[in-house]
């Protein structure tokens, strides 16, 4: 099982990360392994040594079978559930690493740093319209519509797939949308697809 991510599919986000939120020619892809899954419940210990750690909300979409060059036509045939997730990034790490031009799979591979909350069925939604939102002490930090991505979920499961076989149960966190900031410890964290929550857990 592979862990799939996609950067800057938001331009809001985009914005506040780097200031360009003009849509890149091609989705920008990078990998977690699977030992960074941290399951929905279990506390996040929080790797101070890392320096800062920003959340990053986002609509996971899970892969239901086996598929390699997926035409985008059909590229909804091969997910079959839905939740949020968290893409927690080490920030520090990210921007010295960028800042060498060198590599920031560190930034964000580390352990527990992929915390998924609980799928539901993807014949329940309207992929290209889901709300979805991550509260922090019961406040609202990130809100947001999958109608707001720059490439929808099925353009990233094509594209994807032209690079690497996509496997039952691979994951996909699809990006995303402004409002990311640090963690801390203490902080509690619920995620929700409309007003249904499917996430829930604390920062230790």
């Amino acid at each position: 099982m592979k862990i799939i991510a996609v950067g800057k599919n938001y331009a809001a986000h985009a914005i506040e990360f780097d200031g360009t939120g003009e849509k890149p020619e091609e989705p920008i892809i990078f990998f977690k392994p699977d030992s960074a899954i941290l399951k929905n419940g279990k506390h996040f210990y929080l790797p101070d040594w890392m320096g800062r750690i920003d959340y990053e909300a986002e609509i996971v979409v899970r892969i239901g079978q086996l598929g390699r060059s997926i035409p985008e036509r059909f590229a909804h045939r091969y997910y079959d559930a839905i939740t949020v997730g968290v893409d927690f990034t080490a920030r520090d790490i990210q921007r010295r690493a960028i800042a060498a031009g060198g590599p920031w799979a560190l930034s964000k591979g580390f352990d527990c740093s992929a915390v998924l909350g609980e799928f539901r069925p993807i014949e329940n939604y309207d992929i290209k319209n889901i709300d979805f939102s991550l509260t922090i002490n019961d406040a609202v930090v990130q809100s947001a519509n999958s109608a707001q991505m720059l490439f929808t979920v099925d353009e990233i499961v094509a594209y994807v797939s032209r690079f690497c076989t996509l496997k039952t149960g691979d994951l996909i966190f699809t990006g995303t949308p402004a409002g990311v900031a640090p963690v801390k410890v203490g902080d509690y964290l619920r995620g929700y697809i409309g007003q249904e929550k499917v996430l829930d857990f604390r920062v230790r």
